[in-house]
């Protein structure tokens, strides 16, 4: 399986991922998404964020409540769309 430099859910680095990205159902890492978005074999974020639009604004508000700056949180969540769990 192809191993990802960017979560394909959120876009956040693989390797500042603490734990070093998510987990399968067996326990095994994923290698697409981060231990933020995925764990167990499930997305973490909430039901309703089921498109890419909801996903950019609900990254946004995250990252403004760990005291990142708003332009930079806009500006680290424009390639959501275009990241593997969104495409159509």
């Amino acid at each position: 399986m192809k191993r990802y430099k960017f979560c394909q859910s959120c876009g956040f680095p693989m390797k500042k991922d603490i734990k070093g990205g998510g987990s399968e159902k067996d326990g095994t890492k994923s290698l697409k998404f981060c231990s933020m978005c995925y764990g167990n074999g499930e997305f973490l974020t909430p039901p309703e964020i089921d498109t890419a639009k909801k996903m950019q604004k609900y990254c946004i508000q995250e990252m403004k409540k760990d005291g990142i700056n708003g332009l930079f949180a806009w500006l680290a969540t424009r390639s959501i769309p275009k990241l593997e769990r969104w495409k159509q």
